[in-house]
């Protein structure tokens, strides 16, 4: 009603529902202990609070994204009652959003600066701001976030896998092991062909979460039926040809019927 001079010019939505879905976080970090200091440099900025998103090996952060976190993190300081200084805000992503950068300065009026090595701290807003470029990151000090993504070549992989086993991480981390693998087939395959790793390409699909169709073929790996299974679902997955044949050991022309039928 106080509105009513304009009402040919305005259109009203009562109780406007935002997304088809629940607004989700990505990853909140909180510090149990207020004092600790981090020296790890991807969260050197931490505070109490610590929202993350991270975008896929195939995604990048984008204008949109921004937005969107800042508004996650607005809502979790009102809706958990926690001072909006106590949060801070981190994008992962593998490679360098520029587009959004541009918007941070000429936009927003921000400075975006590099602190260290594929970390670019955005400073100008009451939330510390950080934006992750992974594939920037150093090898040494950010092996899980730095091979998180596409392109690596096959002394990377074999670094990889080789450090997970050795901390003894990868049965727990067979999703992760999983999206490495998928981002990066003809390294993987480049792998076995090293003699510095110990890890051969079965081994690597077991710790990707492969396990019990590796386990079912055993030492019967070469039985027809049951490399067959493998194939299908390596072939779903969207692995190349010459991978599911050097993999399964099947003969290429049954392999090719397989890509026929998807």
């Amino acid at each position: 009603m106080e509105l009513d001079e304009y009402r040919d010019s305005l259109e009203f939505f009562p109780e406007y529902q935002l997304t088809s879905e629940p607004l989700r976080i990505d990853c909140v970090v909180i510090k149990k202990t207020r004092d600790v200091q981090i020296k790890k440099n991807i969260a050197a900025m931490f505070r109490e609070v610590n929202l993350i998103e991270y975008k896929s090996p195939d995604d990048y952060t984008s204008v949109e994204d921004f937005y969107k976190v800042y508004a996650y993190a607005c809502l979790y300081a009102s809706l958990e009652e926690v001072p909006v200084t106590s949060l801070t805000v981190s994008f992962i992503g593998s490679r360098k959003p520029r587009e959004l950068f541009s918007h941070l300065k000429n936009t927003r009026g921000y400075k975006v600066e590099e602190s260290s090595p594929g970390i670019y701290t955005v400073t100008g807003d009451i939330l510390p701001i950080q934006i992750i470029d992974s594939r920037r990151l150093s090898a040494d000090e950010n092996l899980w976030l730095r091979d998180l993504c596409h392109g690596l070549d096959a002394h990377e992989m074999a670094a990889f896998f080789e450090e997970a086993s050795r901390q003894g991480k990868a049965a727990r981390i067979g999703a992760y092991l999983d999206v490495v693998i998928r981002a990066n087939n003809d390294s993987t395959l480049e792998v076995r062909k090293m003699r510095k790793t110990q890890l051969s390409p079965a081994e690597l699909f077991k710790k990707a979460g492969w396990t019990a169709e590796w386990e079912a073929m055993g030492e019967a790996r070469g039985k027809e039926i049951e490399a067959i299974a493998i194939a299908k679902k390596m072939v779903c997955s969207g692995f190349p040809l010459e991978t599911v044949v050097s993999i399964t050991e099947l003969d290429p022309e049954k392999v090719r019927e397989l890509y026929n039928g998807v």
